[in-house]
């Protein structure tokens, strides 16, 4: 067995953040180094608590959770209670986590830990807006020559946006952090709306979860039950899309996706258009390409792999 992939998960939880941080909690070829926690689907309050919940959730209250930037760069936050509940984890009743948030800053903890790990051997897997990632490399650039990778979730550009015409959310939140990670040279491989929105969690892939009939599996299902509700009223589906867990998938089982190597930039300046993720599929531009773009996924291989996960938990 090879050594397990350091991952530090940056995250606003939400419930497709918690099901991303079981399934990677459940991976024995992934080593969760540490959580940090970033204002997005709900504020900071809650996505720091959230965080911990699910790490308790998972057995897992030894993993390190930080917390840190409780606004975007430039703008003023924006959340997502229409789609996550009020709390950001409605659905299961979950009990307030006891184990403690660590005192240091998040952005100081990822510099830290980039600066004193050996280089090329730490994954950042940010699955909310990209601030303290943006905050950590404009701090100390010399970080980004020491991330493996960056894999993320955010952005779309066939399917365009979900929280304006152009703009899928975790872009449009920190547009300007996103463009910092983008501009910074680390290796990225995202996971837009463009693949997320292949992987629904149908009545079927839901049940088959619940029928783990573990803690886990029951909570699972009812954060998924709950968090559904909102995008199959909005796009008429059997499901939601669910975002985040690709993020870990790939890093299991990269086979499940298909994409391509493309520049991708984001719009900062138009109000129009703010947080579009430009993606240069055809090679039009000339640009350097920058990230490595998903748009298809193996969705029954997806939820077979999560479910597997999970009924280890």
């Amino acid at each position: 067995m090879s050594q397990a992939a350091k991952i530090i998960i940056d995250t606003d939880p939400g419930q497709d953040d918690a099901v991303a941080i079981l399934l990677a909690l459940a991976s024995p070829e992934l080593e969760v180094i540490g959580i940090t926690a970033v204002a997005g689907n709900v504020p900071l309050a809650l996505t720091e608590t959230n965080a911990r919940k699910i790490c308790e959730l998972a057995g897992r209250p030894d993993i390190k959770v930080y917390s840190g930037a409780v606004r975007p760069l430039m703008r003023q936050l924006v959340t997502a209670e229409e789609v996550h509940g009020k709390t950001g984890l409605d659905g299961p009743d979950l009990p307030e986590p006891t184990m403690q948030l660590q005192k240091q800053y998040a952005v100081d903890y990822l510099v830290e830990t980039l600066m004193a790990e050996p280089e090329g051997t730490i994954t950042l897997c940010p699955l909310g807006p990209l601030t303290n990632i943006a905050l950590a490399l404009i701090k100390e650039p010399k970080i980004a020559s020491r991330i493996k990778q960056i894999v993320l979730m955010g952005g779309g550009y066939f399917e365009q946006g979900n929280v304006t015409p152009s703009a899928e959310f975790n872009i449009y939140v920190d547009p300007h952090a996103a463009d910092v990670v983008l501009k910074s040279g680390v290796p990225i491989v995202m996971m837009p709306l463009d693949v997320t929105h292949k992987a629904l969690t149908t009545r079927a892939r839901v049940e088959a979860i619940r029928a783990i009939g573990t803690p886990v599996g029951e909570a699972t299902a009812a954060l998924l039950d709950f968090f559904e509700r909102y995008d199959e009223q909005k796009y008429g589906t059997d499901g939601g899309p669910l975002h985040d867990p690709c993020v870990i998938a790939w890093l299991l089982k990269p086979e499940l996706f298909l994409g391509r190597d493309c520049n991708v930039t984001v719009e900062t300046m138009s109000e129009l258009t703010m947080g579009a993720t430009v993606v240069d599929w055809w090679g039009t531009t000339g640009r350097p390409k920058n990230a490595k773009v998903m748009r298809d996924i193996d969705a029954d291989g997806f939820f077979g792999l999560l479910t597997e996960r999970l009924g280890r938990l």
